[in-house]
């Protein structure tokens, strides 16, 4: 194992693709809303923020006795703009791997690399975004949720996340504004080249 980054075989992205290609065969979800009052929609979406696996690359974390553990006051708030981008071994790419550093919140494949969004209400998270952005990254997988954005990059899940109900989606985004805001900027994508290690 490298010392600064876990280095995982592509089989993830095998996974994202079979799911992708599943996906492709489904038929759309019913996409009504429901009358839930917003004490019931932010606990709906506490809820399954809790169980789709939004912590597991949008929190940052420090080792602890069992392993990884989310470090509260940072929750949900992406990769840290404080830690340096690491330098990596993209010869491994070539050879069908991807990596992630130890805590999940930035990825390096085939894409380049990737770093998680900050989700929390502050202005540099999603405070600034309408509900109407939120469903436009999930459904569309655009940046921010805007039109002309470019596209979310892996390992986001949104092709499978696309598939929520609107209620759903627009309970998630409920608690995600009621979420401590912390200030975080995250670094913008970088190119294999910009990472790889001389």
């Amino acid at each position: 194992m490298r010392k600064s980054l876990f280095i995982i075989p592509l089989i993830a992205a095998g996974i994202a693709a079979t799911a992708l290609s599943c996906n492709n065969t489904q038929a759309s979800p019913e996409r009504k809303t429901t009358g839930m009052d917003s004490t019931e929609k932010v606990k709906r979406g506490e809820y399954l923020v809790s169980i789709i696996g939004c912590d597991d690359c949008h929190s940052p974390k420090r080792m602890g006795p069992m392993g990884p553990e989310i470090i509260t006051e940072l929750r949900l708030s992406g990769y840290p703009s404080s830690r340096p981008v690491m330098k990596a071994d993209t010869s491994e790419v070539n050879q069908g791997w991807a990596m992630f550093v130890p805590d999940l919140t930035s990825s390096v494949g085939p894409w380049g690399v990737s770093f998680s969004a900050n989700l929390t209400s502050d202005e540099t998270g999603i405070g600034n975004w309408t509900e109407e952005n939120f469903l436009r990254a999930i459904r569309e997988g655009k940046y921010k949720g805007l039109e002309t954005s470019r596209p979310l990059l892996p390992p986001m899940p949104w092709f499978v996340y696309k598939n929520m109900k609107d209620e759903d989606l627009k309970s998630i985004f409920a608690y995600l504004k009621t979420v401590k805001p912390v200030e975080n900027v995250v670094p913008a994508p970088k190119t294999l080249a910009d990472v790889a290690k001389k």
